[in-house]
């Protein structure tokens, strides 16, 4: 399932890692594991935050995925499902046919 993951930094934590060099080696090591459709960065409400589309898996990956940025960065964690394009018209298509149940193929 495509996923949009929100990681919005504690500015204190996030100011630390930067200072030590491990902040650069984080994003660089999810990057290389989440394999991204996209990834942004920018402030939201203040602080810094990180937003990566990406394909999860398995849902037993949102801690794997997770952990590193509550413990390193003190970061708060969203994860929202989110369609594309091709994914929003093929359910329209589903529902043009009268039904909202899920069609195979």
């Amino acid at each position: 399932m495509r996923v949009l993951l929100k990681v919005c930094m504690d500015t204190e934590k996030a100011n630390e890692a930067i200072r030590s060099g491990t902040m650069p080696k984080l994003i660089q090591e999810t990057v290389e594991q989440l394999k991204p459709e996209a990834t942004y960065f920018t402030s939201d409400h203040g602080k810094r935050t990180a937003f990566l589309v990406f394909d999860m898996q398995d849902s037993y990956l949102m801690p794997v995925i997770a952990e590193p940025f509550f413990m390193q960065l003190g970061a708060e964690i969203t994860y929202t499902p989110v369609m594309n394009l091709e994914d929003v018209q093929k359910g329209l298509s589903q529902l043009n046919r009268g039904t909202t149940e899920p069609r195979n193929g």
